[in-house]
């Protein structure tokens, strides 16, 4: 049992293996005081290590110039390559279906054009309402590109009448309503809005009984709930790194690729120089030699300084380990519940509606609060009291306490701020 007290929540983090990794971060200070901060699901802290490893390659780059290419600390022909291992056990996902490269609406893209091959009979895309807007306009686009009306495409999946989430089992209804007609069904495995997870797995299986592709924006997935995108049998996803994966902002992107297409040599993507064969590369042959792993999806070489801070980060992560990330995601997202709870409790009326689902299966760190009043003054005056969070209209605060720097301490203090302003 869980207790509103600044005791209870010492003594968590003092029992905290995790608790040493705050000092691992650099946390902003706000009019001279340490934050609160809660933004993680938005852009996460940056790693203390991440400007030695951005000096380490910009030394490279002083002592080399281009023979930095082979001749660096992490030679950077190779830089993208020293990821898969580290993102593996993240994503689920063996080391050959993972690519590093681009930016996430770019991977989209990347991933689209090989995975939407509309047909007169199949060209139908199922997506969930209030995807965040980057993924609707990719795949407006991809409509477009074919000759289609994206009106009469794009089938959206809405949450039923007075409820906040969509049901997993809608989802897979809207499916098999469709059925031969689908051509890909692409989720956010988190919803941006509501921090909703959604069935990954179960959505798959629908989506490819129906003889549909399955994809996911794992943006608010990555590095905040586990993840078995290998064994789920997804046919593609994709990702940014700046959120809970730490590497700063714009960082670096990811894409995931099954096994089962990545040798697939006949498969329609663009083409780049950086996903053909390694071997004759160098050779500069007219004939497109698409290399039999993810990074046959690769169009062009590293953003080396960018890809630093992503080291220093996933660094981090393994030092960690993420089953310990993820056990701790679930005890702070519990103690936050119970926290706002009690503040709805103590109040002479009810100031917060949480429509993030409860079930610690179907949430990862971030909780949305609808403010059934005064939200945006609230937004406001949680920033002047030093704490950190996210606005979404109409009248939404997002919070996303992450494992690798925020404490249990963070949440009872937050608590408390949030009972003065609404006395």
């Amino acid at each position: 049992m869980f207790e509103n007290t600044l005791a209870f929540a010492q003594q968590l983090d003092k029992e905290d293996p995790l608790n040493r990794f705050r000092e691992k971060f650099y946390i902003p200070f706000i009019s001279g005081k340490e934050s609160i901060y809660f933004t993680g699901n938005s852009l996460g802290l940056q790693p203390k290590t991440a400007q030695d490893y951005i000096l380490d390659d910009l030394e490279d780059w002083a002592n080399y110039g281009v023979e930095g290419h082979f001749h660096g600390r992490n030679p950077w022909t190779k830089y993208h390559e020293m990821f898969p291992p580290k993102l593996a056990p993240i994503l689920g996902a063996l080391e050959e279906e993972i690519v590093v490269m681009n930016q996430l609406t770019i991977n989209l893209h990347l991933l689209l054009i090989t995975f939407y091959r509309p047909t007169k009979d199949r060209y139908k895309i199922i997506c969930e309402a209030k995807a965040f807007p980057s993924d609707q306009y990719a795949l407006q686009s991809q409509a477009l590109i074919a000759g289609l009306d994206p009106e009469k495409v794009i089938i959206e999946v809405t949450p039923r009448d007075g409820e906040q989430s969509i049901r997993n089992e809608d989802i897979i209804a809207t499916i098999k309503e469709h059925g031969n007609e689908v051509a890909i069904v692409i989720i956010g495995g988190v919803n941006y809005y509501t921090g909703q997870v959604f069935d990954m797995n179960a959505i798959t299986a629908a989506a490819r009984g129906a003889g549909a592709f399955c994809g996911f924006d794992l943006a608010h997935a990555v590095g905040n709930i586990e993840l078995k995108l290998h064994d789920w049998n997804v046919d593609f996803a994709c990702w940014c790194s700046y959120k809970y994966l730490n590497s700063g902002p714009g960082a670096v992107a990811g894409a995931f690729i099954h096994q089962r297409h990545i040798a697939d040599k006949s498969l329609v993507r663009l083409r780049g120089w950086w996903g053909t064969n390694k071997q004759t590369r160098f050779k500069m042959e007219k004939e497109f030699d698409a290399i039999p792993t993810a990074e046959g999806w690769m169009v062009s070489n590293s953003p080396i300084l960018n890809m630093s801070c992503h080291k220093a980060s996933l660094d981090i992560f393994d030092e960690a380990g993420y089953k310990n990330i993820i056990a701790k995601m679930k005890k702070l997202g519990a103690y936050l519940f119970f926290i706002l709870d009690d503040i709805n409790a103590s109040s002479e009326k009810k100031v917060i509606e949480i429509i993030t689902p409860r079930n610690e299966n179907e949430h990862g760190c971030q909780v949305s609060m609808f403010m059934l009043e005064k939200g945006k003054e609230i937004f406001e005056l949680l920033k002047n009291n030093s704490v950190i969070v996210d606005w979404r209209e109409p009248n939404v605060i997002r919070l996303a306490p992450v494992p690798l720097y925020n404490t249990f301490e963070d949440i009872y203090r937050f608590g408390e701020i949030i009972k003065s302003i609404i006395v």
